[in-house]
């Protein structure tokens, strides 16, 4: 499955002593780099959400976020009164060292630990943290799923365009071979009248031979792009294969798909560059530079591919 690196999920749930919220916010990364913001009094669940994120996502930077809100009760019997006889001491007591420290307010004394109701422990936010997260991952991994199949569509397209680009030059190239052929010919001609003033005539058959051997053996290497036209069908063929795995969902047990296409769009490059310091005429070279643009494009987009 292809899936976009950049996503949102958010979600809250409640319990009898407040709500927490959550969100995962997730953005581009070589690798997977998770970041908590949370209360401290919510320190100890980082361990079971890494481990939750770890088993979801490949790659990532994602951003944890996770608020609490304690639920204030307004009944008067619901008050722990040792709770907030301890709260006491404890202002008085910074008082000592601060004179000037200004009494708690009636939000901020409710809200102490153990106020009202039964005294918290970590397990009195676990399941409320766990549902939330369970919620915004599904969310999260959703819009990764749609973005995710938006760049295989895009990629797609560029793809056509790049096979469009190579089959015209595959078309071209008899032409023009006989066009370059010509100029040869020119050049070659060009090159003996001036080695040889006098002409053919002056020139021995080994001589002749050899002179041709050289030219021909630059020909060839200069012009025959066949391999590297032949290499780009195969790594089309290999990219159209990819992103139907993409679109059907059967790719998720061969790796990153983002790394995987990274590479393919690397080949490609050295393919259209080789093409293009092979170029014996000038649509060749302008063949080489629109598949270096395609190519380049389709590799942003899988920049942001899981």
């Amino acid at each position: 499955m292809i899936r976009s690196m950049t996503a949102f999920g958010a979600a809250r749930a409640d319990t009898d002593f407040g709500s927490v919220s959550l969100e995962f916010r997730s953005v581009n990364s070589r690798f997977l780099d998770l970041h908590f913001r949370m209360p401290d009094e919510l320190r100890h669940m980082e361990a079971p959400l890494r481990e939750l994120l770890t088993r979801s996502v490949a790659r990532g930077k994602i951003e944890v976020r996770v608020g609490l809100q304690r639920r204030v009760r307004t009944d008067p019997d619901a008050v722990n009164i040792a709770a907030l006889e301890q709260a006491a001491r404890l202002y008085e007591r910074v008082r000592t060292v601060f004179p000037d420290t200004a009494p708690p307010r009636l939000a901020e004394l409710l809200a102490w630990p153990g106020v009202q109701g039964a005294e918290e422990s970590e397990d009195t936010w676990r399941d409320a943290v766990m549902a939330a997260a369970a919620d915004a991952l599904a969310q999260m991994q959703e819009a990764r799923d749609r973005e995710g199949q938006r760049l295989a569509a895009m990629i797609a397209d560029r793809a056509s365009a790049v096979a469009a680009v190579v089959t015209e030059v595959e078309q071209r190239m008899p032409q023009l071979l006989q066009e370059y052929r010509e100029r040869l010919a020119r050049k070659l001609r060009d090159t003996v009248e001036a080695a040889f003033p006098g002409g053919f005539q002056n020139i021995s058959g080994a001589e002749l031979s050899e002179r041709l051997a050289h030219e021909t053996t630059l020909f060839g290497l200069r012009v025959d792009v066949a391999e590297e036209l032949s290499r780009l069908h195969s790594h089309l063929a290999e990219l159209k294969q990819l992103i139907a795995g993409a679109r059907s969902g059967k790719q998720g047990d061969k790796g990153s798909a983002g790394k995987r296409l990274d590479f393919l769009f690397q080949e490609m490059n050295r393919e259209a560059n080789t093409l293009g310091s092979k170029a014996g005429g000038l649509e060749v070279t302008r063949a080489a530079m629109d598949l270096k643009l395609l190519i380049e494009q389709m590799r942003e987009q899988a920049q942001n591919i899981e």
